[in-house]
């Protein structure tokens, strides 16, 4: 490829990240300080965008949970962590404004083993069914609650999102077909 093709190439994503009001993306990899890195960017991409305070805030968390889900259990793992204290794992997410219906989409998509389906599938289904109230009381119960076996955090960050969400979550899953031992894990919330 030569060097016009290559601009070619690339202002044409630019155009086309600008037409659909792009704020954010980043396809990779995700660690604790990657994270840490990539929110102070959201943050002032939201500012810079003129995202209102209440809608910046609740942007702002579901992208921490979402990266933390990436940084977790992704199974892409490039590092395990253990020395620098935290996995090296990939994934990507973006968010776009819909200036028209005066809302936000956040998506993430990162591999998960197959045998994880059924449990995601068990914790999110409910969620789509559950009433603004049920979530907060959910989210309260919660906050109580011991950490459930085989998770990094207490159940929150699902209901988080669920919470913070106009409306229902939207997830799929996408077994690979390159790769057996894969299932892309897809999900969606709406501000």
């Amino acid at each position: 490829m030569n060097m016009s093709e290559f601009l070619g190439q690339e202002s044409a994503f630019f155009e086309l990240a600008q037409q659909r009001n792009l704020i954010f993306y980043h396809k990779g990899y995700f660690s604790h300080n990657i994270v840490a890195a990539m929110s102070e960017v959201v943050k002032l991409q939201l500012e810079v965008a003129g995202v209102g305070a209440p809608t910046r805030r609740k942007l702002f968390s579901s992208f921490i949970e979402i990266s933390q889900n990436i940084v977790h259990y992704s199974s892409d793992l490039l590092d395990d962590g253990q020395e620098q204290g935290g996995a090296i794992r990939e994934g990507a997410v973006y968010i776009i404004t819909e200036a028209e219906r005066q809302r936000h989409l956040m998506l993430c998509v990162n591999p998960i083993a197959p045998t994880a389906v059924k449990d995601l599938r068990e914790t999110l289904e409910p969620l789509r069914n559950m009433s603004p109230d049920e979530i907060k009381q959910a989210y309260k119960v919660s906050l109580r609650a011991d950490t459930p076996p085989q998770s990094k955090g207490a159940g929150l960050g699902f209901l988080t999102m669920a919470r913070d969400a106009s409306e229902p979550l939207e997830f799929a899953f996408f077994p690979r077909v390159d790769d057996p031992e894969t299932t892309l894990f897809c999900l969606k919330t709406i501000i």
